[in-house]
């Protein structure tokens, strides 16, 4: 009976140790996945178990690992070479529609009768439909290359937004667009990425002279918050949920949305901060924390 007990002891404790390793063998697999996941090396799972199950499970880990890393490089080759091709044919695409838009200005100064006017202001209009097309195509291309890596530092959000609406008075001006710029007294520094958030207010202000009806408002928040609002009756609640959506453009305006928008809510999220959009009793609220 003692032998029996013996026995089953040395038994227990030999599936104990069994256990122990086992669970260390997984949480090695589990890490190495992890690190290997996040991290995108080359390096491929290894465990230090001597168990032929668990060294077959980590083979065919390594080989499903390869055919990830094989098809995620075929992806990037495949973006860069989208990106090239979409930047190539939208600088093609410029050259001959600013010679139509040149000749077009030129027919304008002609004395022309009531139907030859007709029809060149709509040659007109389509040749700066196709301007702007392009100029989203351009915007998509890069932001197909919106860089993963910041570069941060601590930088002062007041000054980077006065500079930022500063370098769009002549377009305010010309488009007759008398922002309201409240900008806080106190000093709002940032961990951020210099050269994105100037983008990103560059597409928000951008996106307040294309849908402003009369104007934009421009605010610094003690908080640091920044909001950009204008008044936007042709949008609606339903177009205001999907206006960050690349592939959205609304239909009941003007102008598309393009996607300004979608890389300004890339860019922030880059920098670890939040963008939502609100639309209230006709105003278009775009409000920014960052990190």
């Amino acid at each position: 009976m003692s032998i029996f007990i013996i026995v089953l002891i040395v038994i227990v404790i030999y599936c104990a140790i069994k256990i122990f390793l086992l669970r260390k063998s997984i949480k090695e697999i589990r890490f190495n996945l992890n690190r290997i996941l996040v991290s995108n090396t080359n390096n491929l799972i290894s465990i230090s178990s001597t168990d032929r199950e668990l060294i077959n499970l980590t083979n065919d880990l390594n080989v499903e690992l390869e055919k990830l890393r094989e098809e995620r490089l075929q992806y990037e080759n495949g973006n860069q070479e989208l990106k090239h091709s979409i930047t190539n044919i939208s600088h093609d695409l410029r050259t001959p529609l600013t010679a139509i838009s040149c000749y077009v200005d030129l027919l304008k100064e002609e004395i022309l009768t009531k139907k030859q006017g007709r029809y060149i202001n709509i040659i007109n209009d389509k040749t700066n439909e196709l301007v702007n097309l392009t100029e989203q195509l351009f915007d998509y291309s890069k932001s197909l290359d919106l860089e993963k890596k910041n570069n941060k530092k601590s930088y002062c959000i007041n000054e980077i937004l006065e500079e930022t609406v500063g370098s769009y008075y002549n377009i305010f001006k010309k488009k007759d667009i008398i922002p309201n710029i409240k900008i806080c007294e106190k000093k709002i520094y940032k961990n951020i990425d210099k050269t994105k958030v100037i983008r990103i207010f560059e597409n928000l202000i951008s996106n307040c002279i294309r849908y402003s009806d009369n104007g934009c408002n421009i605010e610094l928040k003690e908080s640091g918050k920044v909001v950009f609002s204008n008044k936007a009756s042709k949008l609606d609640s339903m177009t205001v949920k999907k206006i960050f959506d690349r592939y959205y453009t609304i239909e009941n305006i003007d102008k598309n949305s393009g996607v300004g928008l979608s890389i300004a809510k890339q860019l922030v999220e880059l920098n670890g901060g939040n963008i939502v959009a609100k639309y209230l009793k006709d105003v278009l609220y775009i409000e920014i924390e960052l990190e």
